[in-house]
């Protein structure tokens, strides 16, 4: 299928994006918030990701469904997003909670979710469906998934990444044979096994699948009538893989880097790690790619500023180094280095601030030192205050996670 008719055959394709879960591992950033809400790289939300990844695949009806805190994920969809494409054209972006239209519960998994929704699946009648995941940071065009799809006539097609073999521990890894047929899943195995012909590497799947739509909604009503943790990844696939029509799809990178990019930033040690590739010289991730834009809602702040050039009288130097400095921010005096600042951060003179994410509206004291931290919203940091220098200090008053990252709270007060 040439690449004119693979676009145009999206329009049959309806975008499901699954940004409800409760985020519990990423807890304090998700206390007011759903996960896919969180900001990251300093002015996007991890949301944006898997969503400028569909407006760059020419997918043009996007379904987000919520559930947990969703308040501040449907205002930055209602500002950033829902403008970007035509209603009369029946393009749109726009998020869905629980309708309770089966009973009164809440998802009880990814595809409850989706069978919660059946209805307005019935009522869009698209001939595909793509499920997503609304927090994970990679880039990728689905209409190559698309075409793969096509051209195998499969019932269902889940995007896998390759991985090292010592690392499948960590994933979900689909056992495939020498078609790319699927013919096992195992979570979390042991003993992985590895892809045919290739001994040191197994497929991990990446939550990203692509059905056509009246086979799934045939799965899902048998699946809704069991006993099932009704997810995809443990029965929903399962079940399919006995028609052998499920098939593996080795994801292809449009960040145009030799090592592919995908991230779970699930927990806080992960997320503060995917911030941090972001800083590097030669980034993992690549945010500058003017062909293939990441979009985001953008707030009207005024440029960043830097001031104080007094290194030789007093060591009062406003500076940045390796780091990513948003519209609004004023670096008065002090140092920054391998971190990420969100809009309308004040850095207040002889602080030294080191590997960490300071979110919108942050400021920080004079004389304060802080090293691998994560301080949310609205937060004032006094002056002289110590952070990620004493482990058993920051513990005392902070969460800290296993990887050492201090955490403090959306406007938290510190003492």
């Amino acid at each position: 299928m040439n690449r004119g008719r693979i676009e145009q055959s999206m329009n049959h394709v309806l975008a499901l994006v699954l940004a409800g879960g409760k985020g519990e591992r990423l807890h304090p950033l998700t206390l007011d918030r759903a996960k896919p809400a969180v900001p990251f790289g300093g002015k996007y939300r991890i949301i944006d990701f898997t969503l400028s990844n569909c407006i760059n695949s020419n997918l043009r009806r996007i379904v987000v469904v919520t559930q947990y805190k969703s308040l501040s994920l449907d205002r930055h969809l209602a500002l950033g997003w829902e403008h970007l494409l035509n209603p009369e054209l029946g393009e749109y972006i726009f998020s869905v909670p629980p309708q309770q239209r089966i009973d009164e519960r809440w998802y009880q998994g990814t595809a409850d979710a989706v069978f919660q929704n059946i209805y307005l699946i019935e009522k869009e009648n698209p001939r595909y469906i793509l499920v997503l995941s609304g927090d994970h940071v990679y880039k990728m065009n689905y209409a190559d998934m698309f075409d793969y799809h096509v051209r195998n006539g499969a019932a269902g097609t889940v995007a896998t990444i390759k991985i090292d073999k010592k690392d499948a521990g960590a994933f979900g890894i689909v056992e495939v044979d020498a078609g790319s047929r699927i013919i096992g899943f195992h979570e979390k195995p042991e003993s992985p096994v590895t892809i045919p012909g290739d001994p040191e590497h197994c497929y991990a799947s990446m939550g990203l699948y692509l059905f056509n739509t009246d086979e799934i909604i045939s799965e899902l009503r048998a699946d809704s009538v069991t006993s099932s943790a009704h997810d995809f990844g443990k029965n929903i696939l399962p079940a399919m893989m006995g028609c052998g029509g499920l098939y593996a799809y080795e994801f292809k990178d449009e960040n145009r880097k030799e090592a592919k990019y995908w991230r779970d930033v699930g927990t806080i040690d992960a997320y503060w790690e995917a911030n941090m590739d972001l800083v590097s010289v030669d980034p993992h991730f690549n945010l500058y790619d003017r062909d293939w834009p990441v979009r985001t809602n953008q707030g009207q702040y005024p440029p960043a500023k830097f001031v104080f050039a007094q290194e030789y009288k007093g060591g009062r130097l406003g500076i940045s180094l390796d780091s990513i400095i948003s519209g609004g921010c004023i670096i008065s005096g002090g140092r920054v280095q391998n971190s990420v600042l969100s809009p309308n951060v004040r850095v207040n003179s002889f602080v030294d601030i080191r590997e960490s994410i300071l979110m919108e509206n942050v400021e920080i004291g004079r004389s304060c030192r802080i090293r691998k931290a994560i301080i949310d919203k609205d937060v004032y940091v006094p002056s002289g205050t110590i952070i990620g220098y004493d482990p058993e200090a920051d513990r005392e008053r902070f969460v800290v996670s296993e990887g050492g990252v201090v955490v403090i709270p959306k406007g938290a007060e510190i003492r």
